[in-house]
């Protein structure tokens, strides 16, 4: 199967004015202005399959927005090749734009003042699509978004959540083939965050849409992402499954120990690495492949009332990758 995304050495390059400070320093500025070169993106590659949704995680100015919009062809790259959907972005041909949509959490396309339904039927006329067609995919999608009759309230006064769910509406009207998110659920609560998880998670299964999602809610990937990319500092330092990540990042788990008498630290460290002893309750860091044989032991040897195992959670998994990206580049 032929990748619907196809990165090879992509690179973005920014020239950025160097001003020193002072009097002499705004004249130099202003008669022979001197530049440094900034590298937003550095040689990034990857591949994604028809039908993927892949998690694109980094924290503010790795370099998310700018791939992304070098992929939609709102930016020229500087360097390196891409496809999406067979063709070059940033020539931005009426072919490609039918089959790609973009969705920023922090921008709008719908009209204020009037009902979504008015911007939907210009979006169906910019894209050639007949009233019996919009009629057909705009009672699907408000279905699936369970948003009833809130299409012919003004955008003004749509809640938040309501908003999002019209503005991805909007988005897909035309079922395009590749979703870019750059982080949809920003700003919701909790209740429309699942919502609009549940969302993409039907469109996906139903379309068989390919999506690239950033999100800054490591809920919103572990719903939707089985396989992750990890930008840091413009350079890609992880291509692979959201387990692989886990596995990788977080080798050890926590075993909760609650147990029937108080015991000294020194007589529990011979179990595992002790993370906290509180009274009758432990925790121990334990390698996972040393799991089974740790807990044998400790039931075998410690009078246990109650036993848990857990992940460490996933954003302190994902601060652990960008401190392998810091200590990479150092």
């Amino acid at each position: 199967m032929s990748s619907i995304i196809s990165v090879q050495g992509l690179s973005k390059l920014y020239p950025v004015a160097i001003k020193e400070p002072g009097l002499a320093g705004t004249l130099q500025h202003f008669l022979k202005r001197r530049y440094r070169t900034v590298a937003a993106v550095q040689s990034v590659s990857f591949e994604i399959q028809p039908g993927e949704v892949v998690g694109f995680l980094g924290p503010n100015g790795a370099g998310k927005t700018t791939t992304l919009k070098m992929l939609t062809g709102l930016i020229h790259p500087s360097g390196g090749q891409l496809r999406v959907a067979g063709q070059v972005p940033f020539r931005r041909s009426a072919s490609f734009l039918r089959q790609i949509t973009l969705v920023m959490g922090q921008k709008q396309q719908l009209i204020w003042d009037l009902p979504a339904l008015d911007s939907l039927r210009i979006n169906a006329a910019v894209y050639g699509i007949s009233d019996a067609d919009l009629k057909q995919r705009v009672g699907e999608l408000s279905e699936m978004l369970n948003l009833g009759d809130k299409l012919n309230s003004p955008v003004r006064k749509l809640s938040l959540g309501e908003r999002m769910k019209a503005e991805l509406l909007a988005a897909l009207i035309h079922r395009p083939q590749v979703l870019f998110l750059d982080e949809p659920t920003l700003g919701l609560d909790v209740n429309a965050q699942i919502s609009v998880r549940d969302f993409l998670q039907s469109y996906n299964q139903r379309y068989g849409a390919t999506v690239l999602l950033t999100s800054h809610y490591m809920a919103d990937i572990t719903a939707l992402c089985q396989r992750v990319l990890v930008i840091y500092a413009g350079q890609l330092i992880y291509d692979g499954s959201l387990d692989g990540l886990l596995e990788r990042f977080a080798p050890c788990r926590e075993i909760r120990l609650e147990l029937a008498q108080e015991l000294p630290l020194a007589s529990l460290q011979a179990h595992g690495e002790v993370k906290e002893l509180s009274g009758r309750i432990v925790r121990f860091l334990v390698p996972q492949a040393q799991i089974t044989q740790r807990i044998t032991e400790m039931l075998a040897r410690l009078e246990v009332i109650d036993l848990a195992i857990s992940e460490p959670p996933i954003e302190s998994v994902i601060g652990q990758v960008f401190q392998s990206g810091i200590a990479s580049e150092g």
